[in-house]
């Protein structure tokens, strides 16, 4: 039974080297789908880590030193991380070389891509490309390559990357999240008033998307 015919306004914050935010968006993807709720998703730039140098990291040794982790902790992180992709349909692809990034052009890029309707679509193609094909997300040309890949102009979207021409609108959407008090993704906020933080699993969020539509305010 379909809830309303007033689509649901979903604003996700969210960073592409998150594994969380494509495990949580998928959750709420199939609960979306299960309720039969009208929506519509508009994605907001978030960094997890800012001041990573543009060459990247490698992950093993950014977990372990930004969160004091042990090998044996990080794997059984992975572990869990990729039952729950495995669980939503997404497939996370963990390797020795698996790099963390700096975003800060990637959220330029898909800036670029939202009035043309493509925000979505870039956003899970960088999702794929980053934890399942493990590609150089740091590198322009990658980025622009993936963007072709799903229709967009590669030679306007390396010129966006490379003139920066963006970086005060992501700046400026990134400091209006952190007025809102979002440090941690993802963040999902329904109808611009509800948030909700995390992966909150399929379960919950057809709970919420069921309370909401009882009770749209």
């Amino acid at each position: 039974m379909k809830n309303s015919d007033q689509p649901i306004q979903i604003d996700i914050v969210s960073d592409v080297v998150c594994p969380w935010c494509i495990i949580g968006y998928r959750q709420l993807a199939e609960a979306l789908k299960d309720t039969n709720t009208a929506h519509e998703i508009h994605w907001h730039p978030f960094e997890l880590n800012p001041n990573m140098p543009a060459e990247g990291q490698n992950l093993r040794e950014h977990i372990i030193e930004k969160y004091g982790r042990s090998v044996q902790e990080s794997n059984e992180s992975r572990t869990r991380m990729t039952a729950a992709g495995t669980e939503v349909g997404f497939e996370f692809h963990f390797t020795d070389d698996t790099r963390m990034h700096n975003t800060f052009n990637l959220h330029q890029l898909l800036h670029w891509a939202d009035p043309q309707g493509r925000m979505h679509d870039l956003k899970q193609a960088l999702f794929t490309a980053h934890f399942t094909n493990n590609r150089n997300i740091s590198d322009n040309a990658v980025l622009a390559d993936i963007a072709s890949e799903i229709g967009l102009d590669r030679a306007e979207a390396l010129a966006v990357l490379e003139d920066q021409r963006f970086a005060k609108e992501v700046r400026d959407s990134e400091q209006r999240s952190a007025q809102q008090g979002i440090q941690g993704v993802p963040a999902v906020i329904f109808n611009g008033r509800h948030l909700v933080s995390g992966a909150q699993g399929v379960e919950n969020f057809t709970r919420i998307l069921k309370q909401l539509a009882e009770n749209p305010d």
